[in-house]
């Protein structure tokens, strides 16, 4: 090769560095994000299958109707109007049938497979969970909204100002937290729709008829009543009527310090459910 071919010959190119990733995210940014991101995905599920938000807002329809015009016709409360007695009662019992919803919709990404596709990717396991609980809790607000509108439609008049009206909505929330969670680790323990079906409505109803829901409690026989009084729905059913209507309980020491009761309750479900939820999350398919 001549001097004059080499120096035709074109100077050789510099590779140019590759510019430096970001940074990753901490582990909390991450939590938070994948959080909102699995809320977004339940939340435009539930718009694409309109069917699917039934149990929240055309059954609280029925049941209000039903309970109130049928039981309202036979029962008498001193001093009280069975509208004021009833529908903090179907608010309440609103929270434990999140146990149903949450199960279904955690036993049904099971059986389609979702659950699995979450486990392939790098999501953070607590994100999961706490999405499905958060959409759940979303989902439950929309049908207790829909109760106290035709409640207040039907002549129920809360005692409400602005102190005990945050706490009715802290104690409804910290509520729906226990029993969502509740839910999300049946759904994961059975991952069958239908079985969540059966053993929910096994559980919830029982519960809501021996709450104090309909009927008070004072009234019932010795074993039903026993149970009655230390039933974790019991003292949410008279946190939220002491806190919405001024009324007091007495027969045990849930019934009669209602709040306090209330909100351990809940904490000890929250506490119990969780880790064990995550726990089941992280098993191999």
């Amino acid at each position: 090769m001549t001097a004059a071919t080499a120096h035709q010959l074109p100077a050789p190119r510099r590779l140019a560095m590759p510019e430096p990733l970001p940074p990753r995210p901490g582990a909390a940014q991450r939590y938070l994000r994948e959080s909102g991101l699995l809320v977004g995905r339940g939340l435009r599920t539930a718009t694409r299958v309109p069917e699917r938000l039934s149990d929240v807002t055309l059954q609280p329809i029925v049941f209000t109707l039903l309970f109130l015009y049928v039981f309202g016709s036979a029962i008498r409360i001193p001093g009280m109007r069975y509208q004021d007695y009833l529908l903090p009662g179907m608010i309440a019992q609103s929270i434990a049938f999140g146990v149903i919803g949450s199960g279904v919709a955690t036993a049904t990404d099971f059986s389609s497979g979702v659950t699995d596709r979450f486990k392939s990717l790098p999501v953070t396991r607590l994100a999961v969970i706490t999405a499905q609980i958060a959409g759940q809790m979303i989902e439950q607000i929309i049908g207790m909204l829909i109760i106290a509108a035709l409640g207040l439609a039907l002549g129920w008049r809360p005692r409400l100002n602005a102190g005990t009206l945050a706490g009715v909505t802290g104690l409804i929330l910290l509520g729906l937290l226990a029993f969502t969670a509740f839910g999300v680790l049946l759904g994961m323990t059975l991952r069958s729709a239908d079985a969540i079906q059966g053993i929910g409505f096994a559980v919830v109803f029982p519960m809501a008829f021996l709450g104090g829901t309909f009927v008070p409690i004072a009234g019932m026989r010795l074993i039903p009543r026993t149970i009655a009084e230390y039933n974790p729905l019991s003292a949410i059913v008279a946190a939220i009527r002491h806190l919405s209507q001024g009324t007091s309980s007495a027969g045990s020491w849930p019934l009669e310090h209602p709040v306090t009761a209330a909100i351990a309750y809940c904490a000890f479900i929250t506490a119990v459910c969780l880790p064990l939820a995550v726990r089941e999350f992280r098993k191999p398919a």
